[in-house]
Order: C-alpha cells, then structure tokens, then sequence
C-alpha cells in the first residue's frame, strides 16, 4: 500500500502530461468547491450577482494555482499574465456553456434541471480539455535558444 500511495504523488509531482492533468482536475475541483460556496453565501443579492463573483474568484484562484501548482510557470509566468490568459479562456468556455444551454432550450423545451446539468457538464468537461491544452502551451517552459555556429 506504502509503494502505491508513494507512486502516486510522485505521479502527481511530475511534470509529464499525466501529473500536470491530475493537478489541473485537483485545482479545478477546488475551484469549483469556491464557487458553489460563494454562489449559496451570495444568492440573497440575485443568481447573476452570486454567479459572477463565484465565477470570478474561482477562476482568479484556479488561474493562480494553475500556474504555481498545476504547470510550476511561477518564473516564466507573471501572476498577472496568468489572469489575463486564464481569464480569456474562462470567459469562452462561459460563453460556450452560454450559447449551449440556448441551443439546448431551443431543440428541448421544457427539460429539466437534470438535463440541463448534463449538458452543462458535457460542455464543461469538453471546455476544460481545451483549456488544459491551451493553457499547458501558455504555461510551457520554452525551448531552449539555439546558437548560432561560428564558421
């Protein structure tokens, strides 16, 4: 059991694809926990008002541990570069569950919240692939400078 649970942090530590997607899930998950408690304490002021600080301080935090943890680009990447690109990405995978719930609306009128947390759910698992790889680009380690040869 000892070996087991020891190969799985150091699967966790790396830097290979496989560790840096356990992270990214990890930090995506307490992300998402953020969210739901700001989204609950905050929902006396309105759905929209509780969802954008939710949605806001969840991906500032996911954006920053990304970046510390998931990627380890705290010396290539500034905290605000992280928020910038980040961000980005956090508002077209908004915009995407967005546009899907409609289209969802439109074709199934009258579903119920069951159908519409699949889709949302289908659309967000297909968002954060996309941005693991995008922010895995943002946050490589660039290749190293080659030298001219003298002749």
């Amino acid at each position: 059991m000892q070996k087991t649970t020891a190969q799985v942090l150091d699967r966790l530590r790396g830097d290979d694809t496989q560790g840096q997607f356990a992270r990214f899930v990890a930090v995506g998950a307490l992300a998402n926990v953020l969210y739901a408690v700001l989204f609950v304490l905050l929902a006396d002021l309105g759905s929209t008002p509780a969802n954008l600080a939710g949605a806001l301080a969840s991906s500032v935090l996911a954006n920053e541990l990304h970046r510390r943890l998931t990627f380890s680009a705290t010396g290539r990447v500034t905290w605000l570069q992280a928020q910038w690109e980040g961000g980005g990405l956090a508002l077209a995978g908004m915009a995407a569950t967005t546009v899907a719930l409609d289209r969802f609306d439109a074709l199934a009128p009258g579903s119920g919240a069951a159908a519409h947390l699949a889709v949302v759910a289908l659309v967000t698992g297909a968002v954060g692939l996309v941005r693991f790889v995008a922010l895995r680009w943002v946050f490589r380690v660039p290749a190293p400078a080659r030298t001219a040869l003298a002749t």
